[in-house]
């Protein structure tokens, strides 16, 4: 458990008639980036807020770093680097006054750091932050959550308002550098292929609920789209154990199938058939059949 960053267990939260959150279990190991994907209301931001703090969890429990961030939130919110989808920098300052205010926060600012970063966001320090297009606040936020070089870095929906640029080649540097030392990336995106491309670890969440959480080598490898040829004709597809969806006629059926390989050898010379076409499935096609399933 002293490997665990975030340690969630059973998180349930309302806001009035709505069920944002219902029984969520959720763990983060250090080190690593840690993709949290799910469609637009999902309730992705409502968990990551309890993992700031600035929720309470009405039913359940939320540890970050071994303590609760609501009841103490000066041992967990200093060690925290958090970029929000909104992006609000104080409109009346230049990026520079934004900087020192911020580093006033953090003991353990890195000055360097933070020079280097924005020489390589190509920011200018004396320019206000009103004047600033979309892509350069977003550049100014990310700046502000890395300089001092956090132990858990927390970004929700980080490629939001970003250029190409900036999202294939100084987001993925800076998340997988921040990884590599050791620290911690929690991400939010509804951007598969970003996820896929970065996370380490992945858990998708639908409706509130957590239904798929692991590694993510083992998720990819856990999905296939497979075609078996039967003998006879059907005009419903055959039950395959592991089978998550089907379509087809006569002799051949497509399934979307989970489990490794052997199970689905095994399966498929249950029912006297043959594989006849296999393919994995990208990240994108596994988190739409499992949250149409759900």
């Amino acid at each position: 458990m002293n490997d665990l960053v975030i340690d969630i267990k059973n998180l349930s939260r309302r806001f009035g008639d709505k069920q944002a959150l219902q029984d969520v279990t959720l763990r983060v190991p250090r080190g690593g980036v840690f993709g949290l994907i799910g469609s637009n209301g999902a309730g992705k931001t409502t968990l990551i807020k309890h993992v700031l703090g600035s929720h309470y969890a009405q039913s359940g429990s939320v540890s970050v770093f071994g303590f609760d961030p609501v009841a103490d939130p000066v041992e967990v919110l200093g060690r925290i680097g958090y970029m929000s989808e909104d992006r609000e920098v104080p409109g009346w300052m230049r990026v520079q006054e934004v900087i020192d205010f911020t580093r006033a926060f953090y003991p353990g600012w890195d000055s360097g750091y933070a020079s280097e970063l924005l020489e390589l966001f190509e920011l200018d320090p004396k320019q206000k932050t009103r004047s600033l297009s979309r892509g350069q606040t977003a550049r100014v936020c990310l700046l502000l959550a890395l300089a001092h070089r956090p132990e858990l870095l927390v970004l929700d929906e980080p490629s939001s308002g970003l250029d190409p640029v900036i999202r294939r080649d100084i987001l993925t540097a800076i998340v997988r550098t921040t990884a590599d030392e050791g620290r911690t990336v929690l991400f939010s995106s509804h951007l598969l292929d970003e996820v896929q491309r970065l996370a380490d670890r992945v858990a998708i969440l639908n409706c509130g609920r957590i239904i798929l959480s692991d590694e993510l080598d083992t998720v990819l490898d856990s999905f296939h789209r497979v075609t078996l040829r039967f003998d006879g004709s059907s005009d419903l597809a055959p039950s395959l154990v592991g089978a998550i969806e089907s379509k087809g006629h006569g002799h051949e059926w497509t399934y979307v199938y989970r489990g490794d390989r052997e199970q689905l050898i095994r399966a498929a010379k249950s029912l006297n058939a043959q594989i006849v076409h296999e393919v994995p499935l990208s990240l994108d096609d596994i988190f739409v059949c499992n949250v149409q399933r759900s």
